[in-house]
């Protein structure tokens, strides 16, 4: 009888120590969702301060997915130790839901599948009956990954002489390659290309990588490669340039290229110049274009050189005085008319109330708000529709917002930097107001600037190109990847596909069937 009592007792002893060791897991787990619960909360009060908040302009496209990662990242803690909450109070290794989370068919179909299958430790009957019966299956389908490999592509070409003669030996010619009798194929040169100027990668970042898989190419290696396919690559950006040409209207921007000057030993300022031709916004059926230009300066004369026999008629560009000589341009066309932008003009006014609160200025966004509000209604319609719109709702709000203006500006000390930003928008009130007369013609700038980033990201992980030329390939390059991203082309692919090509003597009469957008339905076609 005692014997019983102090198994019991030791029984009873085991599990408290259970439970309580249950307990503390439990704890230190809901604690974690709590503390990731907070932090979740606290990104996302962030978030809405800055696309919500009265003094805060939104952010850009690229800028607004940084704290979104933040965001990813929180909730995947959260909803890992909420879990582990939901295991420990339960006691299972595992957490049972309602309803599995199937995602079959939601994976794309041309990826290879490799199946495993997970058995029980046992089939046999827990009464004895003996082996149990298959009833069905549970089926998952989860995305995996097998780091990007290298291979050796090993090229033979075979001799074949006649046995009856001596002088008859045939081979297959040796096919063109951008680097001759050297080590890459066109996809490698490809990869290394979008993955610089795509996906702003420097070469000596690219050259660590090809390191870790035992593949030694330091980075002069890889910018050999890349300035030999720019060669070849040539006729593609002069065919773009052409294409261009032809657009009604064209935007336009620029933006620091910093280039190393080795006689001094530091860097000098150059730009790049940005031209688009993108018609979406009024349903044209063109496929956009874009192309990157590089010149030694800002001033108005690179504009003019690059804009040469462009037959267009607008210029849609932000108010920088150099493109005010485009108006005085002599020409077959005429001079060019300036469309200015509105989001430059608005953002002068979101710093006057992110740093001095004006109500002044609140009221300014306000306003172009509503200008806004019509744009995105007529969105990709026909220009006599977008053009009817807008007679009939932004004629109203520019009607009264220049008197405003006006107004305002009389009120407030002409050396204010308020008073400042209000000349800058009335000085260019005929092109802000431009849009009004034609439909074809849009708000703002948006579609170079979009560009323009790209550029700019490459710029902050290189820092500076080498020389001059690097800084005109680097354009080419961007321009090339750039046109693929605008038409849904995958760059790699389309560098690979283009280069093999033109070295395999693809006809220059021909050379529109090169271009980023025929590859795509090429490709389409295809599939």
């Amino acid at each position: 009888m005692c014997l019983v009592r102090v198994m019991t007792n030791t029984a009873l002893a085991e599990e408290n120590a259970r439970l309580k060791a249950r307990l503390a897991e439990t704890e230190a787990a809901l604690a974690d969702a709590v503390e990731a619960q907070k932090r979740l909360e606290s990104i996302v009060s962030e978030l809405r301060r800055e696309k919500f908040g009265r003094k805060s302009e939104k952010l850009d496209q690229e800028q607004f997915n940084l704290p979104l990662e933040d965001v990813e990242l929180a909730q995947g803690v959260l909803e890992a130790a909420q879990e582990k909450a939901r295991r420990a109070l339960k006691g299972q290794g595992r957490v049972e839901s309602g309803t599995p989370h199937r995602n079959r068919g939601h994976l794309p179909k041309h990826l290879p599948r490799v199946e495993r299958i997970i058995e029980p430790q046992s089939t046999l009957c827990p009464c004895g009956c003996g082996e149990m019966a298959r009833i069905g299956e549970d089926v998952s389908e989860r995305l995996d990954v097998v780091p990007a490999q290298l291979r050796v592509l090993v090229t033979r070409r075979p001799k074949y002489a006649c046995r009856r003669c001596s002088g008859a030996v045939v081979q297959a010619h040796a096919p063109e390659h951008v680097v001759p009798g050297g080590l890459p194929t066109e996809a490698l040169i490809a990869q290394v290309m979008v993955a610089k100027f795509g996906d702003h990668l420097p070469f000596y970042r690219q050259a660590e990588i090809y390191t870790r898989q035992g593949i030694t190419l330091d980075r002069a290696t890889l910018g050999n490669w890349v300035g030999r396919a720019c060669f070849h690559l040539r006729p593609i950006a002069d065919h773009l340039k052409e294409r261009l040409k032809g657009a009604d209207r064209v935007f336009m921007d620029e933006t620091r290229a910093p280039v190393l000057d080795p006689g001094r030993r530091k860097t000098k300022t150059g730009y790049f110049w940005a031209i688009v031709a993108d018609d979406r916004g009024y349903g044209g059926v063109g496929p956009p274009v874009v192309m990157f230009h590089y010149a030694p300066g800002r001033g108005a004369v690179h504009a003019l050189r690059f804009l040469e026999d462009y037959r267009g008629h607008f210029v849609q560009c932000d108010g920088y005085e150099a493109y005010d000589k485009l108006t005085r341009v002599d020409r077959p066309e005429g001079p060019w008319t300036l469309v200015h932008c509105w989001t430059h003009a608005r953002r002068r006014f979101v710093k006057r109330l992110e740093k001095d609160g004006s109500p002044i200025a609140e009221e300014a966004l306000r306003q172009i708000a509503e200008l806004y509000a019509v744009e995105k209604s007529v969105r990709g319609q026909a220009p006599d529709a977008r053009l009817a719109a807008r007679r009939a709702l932004s004629v109203p709000i520019i009607g009264a917002f220049r008197p405003w203006l006006e107004a305002q500006l009389s009120r407030i000390p002409r050396s204010s930097k308020l008073a400042e930003d209000i000349r800058y928008t009335l000085a260019r009130w005929p092109g802000l107001t431009r849009f009004l007369e034609d439909g074809r013609l849009e708000l703002d700038t948006n579609p170079v600037e979009n560009q323009i980033r790209k550029i700019a990201l490459t710029r902050k992980n290189a820092l500076f190109a080498g020389h001059e030329v690097g800084a005109e390939n680097w354009a080419l390059l961007a321009s090339l990847i750039a046109n693929c991203k605008m038409c849904g082309a995958d760059p790699v692919n389309y560098l690979t596909a283009t280069l093999r090509a033109l070295l395999d003597g693809h006809p220059k009469s021909r050379i529109d069937d090169l271009m980023p957008w025929n590859f795509r339905t090429a490709s389409s076609r295809a599939a």
